[in-house]
């Protein structure tokens, strides 16, 4: 059950949100850095799980923290572990790849409701058109809400059906 909304991701009533990241992520822009300031735990976490195990694009990292937030980063993004590397951008492979692991996560971990933003799009530099067929495929059929941020507007609180 997908929902297109439009407000703040941050504000969203969902067990959970998923993101767009690079495995080498400094979440320094976009919704990565409101992340990091909102959880600076979850950014410094993610630090150390990609050192110790240097993820690779199309996988996918969950963070469980304060409050019972759970956020899943999705490896959409490229980007090396070498240091003073930077992220690059999006695929559509990998898109597909975090979706469908993404997937496996959400029904293993018994996730009641996920929010997305327009994933990739922005730092990621894909094109929404392209994306959300992606996420249509991939979760659309699950029995659960699933809110798609298409258009982000700080501070707004979206109507989240359920």
């Amino acid at each position: 059950m997908i929902h297109e909304v439009n407000g703040d991701i941050l504000l969203s009533n969902a067990q959970a949100i998923a993101h767009g990241v690079a495995p080498n992520d400094h979440f320094d822009s976009g919704l990565a850095l409101a992340l990091r300031e909102k959880w600076p735990a979850m950014a410094k976490d993610f630090r150390h799980y990609a050192h110790q195990s240097h993820p690779k694009p199309g996988e996918i990292w969950m963070w469980g923290g304060v409050g019972g937030a759970r956020i899943f980063n999705l490896m959409t993004q490229e980007g090396d572990h070498t240091h003073g590397s930077r992220p690059g951008k999006a695929n559509l492979a990998n898109v597909n790849h975090c979706l469908r692991r993404l997937r496996h996560a959400i029904e293993k971990e018994r996730i009641a409701s996920v929010a997305l933003p327009a994933l990739a799009t922005g730092v990621g530099g894909l094109s929404w058109n392209d994306v959300k067929p992606l996420i249509e495929q991939n979760l659309g059929d699950l029995a659960i809400p699933i809110y798609l941020y298409a258009t982000y507007h700080k501070d707004q609180k979206a109507e989240e059906a359920a």
